[in-house]
């Protein structure tokens, strides 16, 4: 065991401090080392990829990704191929790429379809095909939102509601002239569109590797707020109550749509916790079995059981490069330090 981990960021970006890594990484490198550990930071590029491999191989025993999706020009298949054989090489991932993969897409939620974290009636679509089989039907039964896999701040992400006056019953084929009122959560505006229009303009985000769309029913409970849960490997720490801004068509949970962020202890939602604690094996076991990430999220939505009483309902789980800017002086940075020397340590040895 070298006691040594690195940290990998990519150049450029938004979420990048003065010294040009993210505000959050420096604060971690420094709580490892305070242990009595070594462990730095680096940047990736594509043309270094070889260099970098050998390097984090013969010196780290853990990686640990810092890079937002879509910072690296030319996407993340070559930076995943290289974590992936320092991985085969020994160096431990903290995430491995294909956690980040199986946690973070979208249709993660269709795997977990059949547990108490998500409704049954969620599907995922790949191809244009599939969307237009299956979606006139699912948008009858109600409300719906449709998820690109793709993307972030609610770019993509569109509650569909039925706009037209001819009667339907659930479970009806919608003709395609049907008029639909179409939100994005990126900012909220709405569109009046035909679904037969519409779906052939969510094309772009079926189209190309990772294209796929998931298709949840709609949680009119979204108004009283997100509810997210932020953890360190097993360990919650904080959760955050995204409550979207007061608009009639209000529904995105992101600041930038104008939501309000409270940040709340754990203890503070006791059922929530207990809930997701309950099935943190069966996420893992569903989403492919990988490793608890270090540093996630798991984003709730309100609803009702049969009874009347609350419900939560999973809408997204989160593992690449989560970020914690705003919470250093609590502390994080230690508790995510312990976490990497606990986990190197149990799989390692002393």
């Amino acid at each position: 065991m070298k006691k040594n981990v690195i940290f990998i960021e990519a150049p450029g970006g938004s979420d990048k401090g003065p010294d040009g890594h993210r505000r959050d990484t420096m604060p971690m490198v420094n709580a490892v080392r305070a242990q009595g550990w070594q462990a730095e930071a680096i940047f990736y590029t594509d043309d270094k990829r070889d260099e970098i491999l050998q390097y984090i191989v013969d010196n780290f025993d853990a990686y640990v990704p810092r890079v937002n999706p879509g910072t690296i020009p030319n996407g993340e298949q070559l930076f995943f191929e290289m974590l992936r054989k320092a991985s085969d090489a020994g160096v431990i991932g903290m995430p491995h790429p294909d956690a980040m993969i199986g946690y973070g897409a979208k249709d993660a939620l269709v795997r977990l379809r059949d547990t108490d974290l998500v409704p049954s009636n969620t599907f995922a679509y790949y191809t244009l095909e599939e969307l237009k089989e299956n979606f006139p039907s699912s948008l009858s039964q109600g409300e719906r939102v449709l998820k690109q896999n793709r993307g972030s701040t609610g770019e993509g992400i569109w509650r569909v509601a039925i706009a037209d006056e001819r009667p339907h019953r659930p479970g009806d084929v919608l003709p395609l002239d049907t008029a639909i009122k179409c939100t994005e959560a990126v900012d909220n505006h709405v569109e009046m569109r035909q679904l037969g229009e519409f779906m052939d303009f969510c094309n772009q985000y079926l189209a190309g590797d990772g294209g796929m769309m998931v298709d949840m029913p709609f949680m009119p409970r979204i108004k009283e707020g997100e509810i997210r849960i932020l953890l360190v490997g097993h360990n919650p720490i904080f959760v955050v109550h995204k409550k979207p801004a007061e608009s009639e068509d209000a529904f995105s949970a992101t600041l930038f749509s104008g939501a309000r962020y409270r940040y709340d202890a754990p203890a503070d939602w006791p059922d929530l916790i207990q809930l997701f604690q309950e099935n943190v094996d069966v996420i893992t076991a569903k989403l492919g079995g990988w490793n608890i990430p270090l540093i996630w999220t798991a984003d709730f939505m309100l609803d009702w059981d049969e009874a009347g009483n609350d419900k939560y309902v999973l809408g997204e789980i989160n593992c690449s490069c989560v970020g914690f800017t705003s919470h250093l002086d609590s502390g994080i940075q230690d508790k995510v330090a312990d976490e990497i020397i606990r986990v190197i340590t149990a799989e390692k040895g002393a």
